[in-house]
């Protein structure tokens, strides 16, 4: 049996209304988040990576199954996505990450533009993330 546990949803399905709407975040909680969870959960099940925080295995992802890599992505994905929602609506950042944005992308709608294609282009359901790389610059 592995070490990881699905986590609760720390707010109602309903909170995050108007942007996203009660069923939608029930949905996706309970059957995408879920399934997710179960098949990353049976594809580690009886190895190493049972007893491996997630992080850990993210480290050596290239080297992971498949089943891995998408199941335990779209696992970690839905368990990011609960915790960095707000109910505020968003907006364009400011000060050192606006500024870093600008000066990698050129501006925040290049940025919009280039964040919207990587997440259409990427397997799953249009996952992208703004990070720094291995040498500290947005990416």
């Amino acid at each position: 049996m592995s070490k990881f546990n699905f986590p609760d949803l720390p707010y109602d399905f309903n909170a995050l209304e108007p942007y996203i709407d009660a069923r939608t975040m029930e949905i996706h909680y309970t059957k995408h988040h879920r399934a997710y969870f179960d098949k990353f959960t049976a594809a580690v099940e009886g190895t190493a990576l049972a007893d491996m925080d997630i992080v850990d295995i993210f480290k050596d992802i290239d080297n992971q199954s498949s089943a891995v890599r998408n199941n335990g992505g779209g696992f970690y994905n839905h368990t990011l996505f609960w915790n960095i929602m707000s109910q505020n609506g968003g907006g364009e950042p400011s000060g050192t990450l606006a500024e870093e944005i600008n000066k990698v992308f050129g501006s925040f709608d290049k940025f919009r533009e280039t964040f919207n294609n990587a997440a259409a282009t990427r397997f799953g359901s249009g996952w992208a993330w703004l990070c720094l790389n291995k040498d500290g610059q947005l990416e």
